[in-house]
C-alpha cells in the first residue's frame, strides 16, 4: 500500500460515515487503505459503520483511548508506506490524497505533510502554524485575545501573513488531517500517549523537527474540515484536556529554558484560563435555555 488512511471515531456516526463515503467516492491513481477505529462509542457506531461499510476494516475499543492512543492502535494494522491521519468530522476533495503522496514521493527530505483545511462554508482554515509561546497562551482564545484581536502573538502564531496558497515549511500542522511518513511515525513511536486530546500533533511535530525532518504545508491537497464536532458534545470535559495538554507540553519542552520567575505563574494561569472558558460555557448554556424557554411560552401563548 502507497498510503493508510485513519480515522478516528467517538460518537460522530453521522460525521464518520460522510468522511468515509469521500473517501469511497475517488478512484486513485495510488494503493490506498482505509481503517477506521472505533473509540467506545455509545451511539452505535461501531454496528452501523460495519454494517453499511462492510470493506472498510474496522477497529473497535472497548474504552475510550483517547486521541493520540486511539489513532495509535491503528497503526500495527497499517500497511501504507504514509500514514494519513484524518478526523471523522473531514470531508475529501478529489485528488487530495494523490496529491499528498506525489508530493512526499518528490520530497524524500519532507516527514509530515499537512493539506489545506477549509471550513465547511469553503472559508480558509489557519491549520499550519508557529509553535505556542507563553503570548499565545495570553492572547489566544482568551478574553484579552478579544480585546485585542489583531494582536501580534496570535498573528504570528496563526500564520496569517500568507495566502495559504503556496508550499512552505512550518512548525507544525493540525492532527485533523496529518499525512506522515510510516517510517518516521515508527521512530517517532507515533503521537504521544500523556497526550489524552489536544497537542499531541503540535509535540508529534516538535519532535519530528528534532529529528531533522522537514515539515510542510502543502495547499494543492484540499481537505474540509468541520471543527469540534466531538469535542462540542462535552465542551467542559476538552476544556479540561486542552488545558491539561498546553501544560504537559510545556513541562515537556519548554520548562528548562522558562525563566525561574514565569514558571510558578504557568499552572495558575492556565488552570485559570480554564475555569474561566468552563464558566463562559455554563453561562452560554444557561442563557441559552433561558431564551428556548421564554421563546416556547411566547409560542404558546399565540
Amino acid at each position: 500500500m502507497d498510503l493508510t488512511v485513519i480515522i478516528l471515531n467517538w460518537n460522530t456516526l453521522e460525521d464518520t460515515r460522510k468522511a468515509i463515503r469521500s473517501f469511497l467516492h475517488f478512484q486513485y491513481q495510488h494503493a490506498i487503505e482505509l481503517i477506521v477505529v472505533d473509540n467506545a462509542s455509545s451511539d452505535g457506531s461501531a454496528v452501523q459503520i460495519k454494517a453499511e461499510f462492510p470493506s472498510v476494516f474496522l477497529l473497535i475499543s472497548t474504552h475510550n483511548l483517547g486521541f493520540g492512543a486511539g489513532n495509535n492502535s491503528a497503526i500495527a494494522h497499517s500497511s501504507g508506506r504514509y500514514v494519513l491521519f484524518l478526523n471523522s468530522d473531514t470531508e475529501l476533495t478529489e485528488g487530495a490524497l494523490d496529491t499528498l503522496i506525489t508530493c512526499a514521493d518528490s520530497n524524500p527530505d519532507i516527514g509530515i505533510l499537512g493539506p489545506r483545511l477549509l471550513n465547511g462554508d469553503g472559508s480558509l482554515q489557519y491549520s499550519c502554524r508557529h509553535f505556542p509561546n507563553l503570548g499565545t497562551g495570553f492572547f489566544r482564545n482568551t478574553p484579552l485575545g478579544r480585546l485585542f484581536p489583531t494582536n501580534r502573538f496570535t498573528q504570528d502564531y496563526l500564520m496569517t501573513d500568507f495566502d495559504h496558497l503556496t508550499h512552505r515549511d512550518v512548525d507544525w500542522v493540525s492532527g485533523a488531517a496529518l499525512f506522515i511518513r510510516r517510517d518516521l511515525v515508527q521512530k517517532l513511536k507515533g503521537f504521544d500517549q500523556d497526550f489524552y486530546m489536544y497537542c499531541e500533533d503540535v509535540d508529534l511535530c516538535w519532535r519530528a523537527h528534532i529529528m531533522g525532518q522537514r515539515v510542510v504545508y502543502c495547499p494543492d491537497a484540499v481537505i474540509y474540515h468541520h471543527i469540534g464536532r466531538s469535542s462540542d458534545k462535552v465542551p467542559a470535559r476538552m476544556t479540561y484536556h486542552f488545558h491539561r495538554s498546553m501544560y504537559i507540553f510545556y513541562r515537556k519542552h519548554y520548562a528548562a529554558q522558562t525563566p525561574i520567575w514565569i514558571r510558578p505563574l504557568i499552572l495558575p494561569g492556565l488552570l485559570a484560563r480554564s475555569i474561566g472558558k468552563v464558566v463562559r460555557y455554563r453561562w452560554t448554556g444557561i442563557c441559552r435555555a433561558y431564551i428556548k424557554k421564554q421563546k416556547g411560552k411566547h409560542d404558546h401563548a399565540r
